[in-house]
């Protein structure tokens, strides 16, 4: 069982829901890996994040999906890439099923 968190610690975490808008191999990446550009609407605009989705996804599956992401953590660097948010998904092994939602929503959207 994982540690009981209070409501406030929940209430910390922004999750929104935006629309990958560009995508590219990620060569220099441990792992394999693509550079996204997602973009969170007017309040937010358009971050970049790192996903290891290449066993998964192709990149023409990937451009224009929306996709459930937490937009505030601080920055990660990976290899020579800065991820500014994380791209959430259902994780078995080096599998990663995505998070999105029924139905085209707005971009930035809140998840709560």
């Amino acid at each position: 069982m994982t540690d009981i968190i209070a409501w406030s610690d929940f209430a910390k975490v922004d999750i929104r829901i935006g629309t990958v808008v560009a995508i590219d191999d990620f060569p220099e990446a441990r792992r394999p890996a693509y550079r996204l550009r997602v973009d969170f609407g007017d309040e937010i605009g358009i971050k970049k994040s790192s996903a290891q989705l290449t066993g998964r996804y192709r990149k023409e599956e990937l451009l224009h999906r929306q996709v459930v992401a937490v937009v505030n953590f601080p920055k990660k660097q990976i290899a020579n890439f800065m991820s500014e948010c994380l791209i959430l998904g259902a994780v078995e092994g080096d599998d990663v099923v995505l998070l999105r939602p029924e139905a085209p929503v707005a971009n930035g959207l809140k998840i709560s």
